[in-house]
């Protein structure tokens, strides 16, 4: 095909949602038959949260590769932003007592981890618009996913439909296990590891729902050569200055458990705490990483008090993307150069704004400012006020993303508009891929009802 042809080609070729919505079949994909095959098979690949599968929907979410290249840049930068403030944190106290931390979380984050490296894995969830990325918050803390993600992908691969969806589009998924393997070897080497390979155990509760997501990558570490175990805390022992699991000697440790459950559960998670506190364990992601998990990282990036930690081109990219943010108190505050009352600000503008606990997930504790009446908003603001033993922030609200996706309903497939959550996965600074998540209501997470959907990188073929 001529260069004019291939040029005439790619411009008569629909959009890729458009062009997998008119590939849908109501005797194939539109038929029950086509999404009991599909939910069986995810179910045994291990796609489920609970009892639900995780995806719902018939179609995948698509990004070029400009969309890749301008989320990369972005997302790796406000990354390396994240490392840089645990370092300035815990040189200056006053910048560490922006984040909020707890005694007993600042006193975790000051155990020396053996590396320099906080987040080895972390996620940041966002809205990828045409003209902007808009950034909700900072998971610095071992996200789940992307073992689903990854999987989800393959299955859709798979599909019919995505062979002829690739007469018209090249498509790419991300290799994510690999990656986050490598990221988790790589900063095992940081640390100064030397075992070939080291014994991975991947530590979390066995009865957390994402216990099948480990499944899925003991599998695929074990198919590339790495040993790994899977470890409930209260089965882990230290004993003579070594961290054994089911039997075996423990290298290196993929941290799922959370730190809230660390703190909260101390007798049961020692031996992880005596294994890394004394240095006889690499444990990714570190301690550290709880200084930018908290929601008071965005509040530390965008308060003017803070500039000086942060270049002209840095603080642009700041203002573009990451929502102006504040830990709730009655206090002074500033906004470009303007002083004011923080609470009554947002008290008026509760149309424009979003209410957080300082270190929650799943949509915990969230008040969507414009969802609430007047009344609603004042009574969520001084409950947080009072609030002794933890910090919350305000938010502004940012611009979202919505798409209509084919979804299963007990009626069948149906057309739903759905807010689309895009989130980048950042393995020790470089982004490895992305999770996806579908929701109806103003929030997307899959812990409070959300679906996931697997992602691609497309391009019209020539």
């Amino acid at each position: 095909m001529s260069g004019p042809a291939r040029a005439a080609h790619s411009q008569n070729v629909l959009p890729p949602a458009e062009t997998w919505n008119q590939l849908l079949r109501h005797d194939v994909e539109l038929a029950p038959a086509f999404s009991n095959e599909l939910n069986a098979r995810m179910r045994a690949e291990r796609l489920t949260f609970g009892d639900r599968v995780h995806c719902p929907f018939i179609r995948p979410f698509f990004l070029t590769a400009a969309d890749e290249q301008r989320v990369r840049e972005i997302a790796e930068a406000i990354a390396a932003l994240g490392e840089r403030v645990v370092k300035q944190s815990l040189a200056d106290p006053r910048l560490l007592a922006q984040s909020a931390l707890s005694p007993e979380e600042e006193r975790l984050a000051r155990i020396n981890p053996g590396y320099a490296t906080s987040s080895t894995s972390s996620r940041l969830d966002a809205f990828l618009l045409p003209d902007s990325l808009q950034f909700a918050e900072y998971n610095a803390e071992s996200p789940a996913g992307a073992g689903y993600a990854e999987t989800l992908a393959e299955v859709f691969r798979t599909l019919p439909i995505m062979e002829r969806f690739s007469h018209e589009y090249s498509v790419r998924k991300y290799p994510l296990i690999k990656l986050l393997l490598g990221a988790l070897l790589d900063s095992y080497r940081e640390w100064g590891g030397k075992a070939t390979p080291p014994v991975i155990a991947i530590v979390d509760w066995r009865e957390v729902p994402t216990w099948n997501e480990f499944e899925i990558l003991q599998k695929r570490f074990l198919k590339e050569g790495v040993p790994t175990v899977l470890s409930d805390p209260r089965d882990l022992v230290f004993e003579n200055g070594k961290l054994i699991a089911q039997g075996q000697r423990v290298d290196l440790l993929y941290r799922r458990v959370l730190i809230n459950d660390i703190i909260a559960r101390p007798e049961e998670c020692s031996a992880l705490l005596k294994a890394y506190s004394t240095g006889a364990v690499c444990m990714a992601n570190s301690l550290t990483c709880k200084i930018p998990h908290k929601k008071a990282f965005f509040a530390v990036l965008t308060d003017e008090q803070n500039s000086a930690l942060f270049s002209a081109s840095e603080r642009e990219l700041i203002k573009q993307h990451i929502p102006w943010t504040r830990l709730l108190a009655d206090t002074k505050t500033t906004r470009d150069g303007e002083s004011f009352g923080l609470l009554e600000y947002v008290r008026r503008r509760r149309d424009d704004f979003v209410l957080k606990p300082n270190d929650e997930y799943g949509g915990t504790g969230v008040h969507l400012g414009w969802e609430n009446s007047e009344s609603e908003w004042d009574t969520a603001l001084q409950k947080a006020l009072a609030a002794t033993d933890s910090a919350w922030v305000v938010q502004e609200r940012i611009k979202t993303r919505r798409e209509v996706f084919p979804m299963q309903t007990p009626n069948g497939i149906e057309m739903r508009d759905m807010l689309v959550d895009f989130a980048p996965y950042i393995f020790r600074g470089k982004m490895a891929g992305c999770l996806t998540r579908l929701s109806s209501t103003g929030l997307a997470n899959v812990t409070s009802g959300g679906g996931q959907v697997p992602s691609f990188v497309v391009e019209p073929k020539s």
